[in-house]
């Protein structure tokens, strides 16, 4: 399989609802990074310590 991204060959592959995406590396790496700094990321641990701490 393919990278999504670019022509590279996929590392890491994903499958949803029957849908299967591939990454290699580099790319795997650079969403990793960028979901990490994503509001959402951080709303979801904001919520995840607010209902531990209950």
């Amino acid at each position: 399989m393919r990278c999504h991204y670019c022509e590279r060959e996929a590392t890491y592959e994903a499958e949803q609802s029957g849908v299967v995406v591939g990454l290699c590396e580099a790319h795997f790496k650079q969403r990793v990074e960028e979901l990490a700094e994503s509001d959402e990321l951080a709303s979801l641990r904001d919520r995840i310590d607010v209902e531990s701490s209950e």
